[in-house]
C-alpha cells in the first residue's frame, strides 16, 4: 500500500470521526431551529402577558366555557375560582387570560395555547375589542366550526362575568382580518350574550302572564252580585 493511500485512509477516519462526536449536536441544533417559532412565541407571552392583579382582585368563582365533552364542537361552562378585578377592563384581560391557560383538560381547549392577548378595550357603547397575537389565526383549526367556537368561548365567558360589554370585535396582531382562519369573518362585531343585554326583553317576557290574571278579578263582583238578591231585582241583567 503506498504512502499516499495510507493517508487518504487515515483522513477520512478521521472524517468520519468527528463526524460521530458532532452528529448528536447537529442534531439537537436542528431540533431547536424547528421548535424556534413556538418557543420564541411563548417566551413573548411570558414577558408581554404576565399575571395581571390590580388592588381591586378578589377571588371570583368564573363561568369559563370550554368545549364540551359530550358533543362535538359545543361549548359548556367552567367554574373556575380566579381573582378578577373590579375594572371591566383588567377583569376581561384576566378572564381571556385563564380562558388560554386554564382549560380544564387539553381536549377542551378553545383558544391555542400559543395565543397572546396583546392589547384590550372597552369603548363606551360597550364593544370590547380583543387584540390577539398571529397564533390565533395561525393555530385555529381552519373551518367555520371551529373558528366560531374560537369567538364563542370568548363572547361567551366575557358575556358571564362583565355585564359591561355588549359586543366583541377581535382583531389579530392590531390588525383587522378579514376572517380568522379562512372562513369566519372578523370585519364586524360579535355580539356578547349577558344579563345586561337580555334586560330590555324582560318585560315583554312577563306581561303575558301577568295579564292573564286580570279577567278572574273582573269576574268576581259580577258573580257575587246575585248574592244580595233580598235587596235587588230579581233579574237584573239586560234581556
Amino acid at each position: 500500500m503506498s504512502r499516499g493511500l495510507k493517508i487518504s485512509i487515515a483522513v477520512l477516519i478521521f472524517l468520519v470521526a468527528i463526524s460521530l462526536i458532532t452528529l448528536p449536536s447537529l442534531q439537537r441544533a436542528v431540533e431547536r431551529a424547528t421548535r424556534s417559532p413556538r418557543t420564541e412565541e411563548q417566551a413573548r407571552r411570558e414577558v408581554m402577558q404576565p399575571v395581571i392583579s390590580t388592588p381591586t382582585d378578589v377571588p371570583v368563582k368564573a363561568q369559563l366555557f370550554f368545549l364540551s365533552v359530550g358533543s362535538s364542537g359545543g361549548l359548556e361552562p367552567a367554574i373556575i375560582e380566579l381573582p378578577l378585578s373590579a375594572d371591566p377592563v383588567e377583569r376581561s384581560k384576566q378572564l381571556i387570560n385563564a380562558l388560554i391557560a386554564s382549560a380544564p383538560a387539553p381536549e377542551r381547549r378553545t383558544l391555542p395555547a400559543d395565543t397572546t392577548l396583546l392589547a384590550f378595550y372597552l369603548l363606551a357603547d360597550g364593544t370590547a375589542i380583543a387584540d390577539f397575537s398571529d397564533a390565533l389565526a395561525a393555530e385555529c383549526p381552519s373551518g367555520i366550526l371551529s373558528e366560531q367556537t374560537v369567538v364563542d368561548s370568548v363572547a361567551r365567558t366575557l358575556g358571564a362575568n362583565v355585564s359591561e360589554i355588549r359586543q366583541l370585535k377581535i382583531l389579530v396582531h392590531g390588525q383587522e382580518a378579514e376572517t380568522l382562519a379562512g372562513h369566519l369573518d372578523l370585519s364586524g362585531a360579535f355580539p356578547v350574550p349577558n344579563a345586561a343585554t337580555a334586560t330590555p326583553s324582560a318585560p315583554a317576557a312577563t306581561a303575558p302572564a301577568a295579564a292573564s290574571k286580570v279577567p278572574p278579578k273582573r269576574k268576581a263582583p259580577a258573580s257575587a252580585a246575585p248574592t244580595p238578591a233580598s235587596g235587588a231585582p230579581a233579574n237584573p241583567l239586560p234581556h
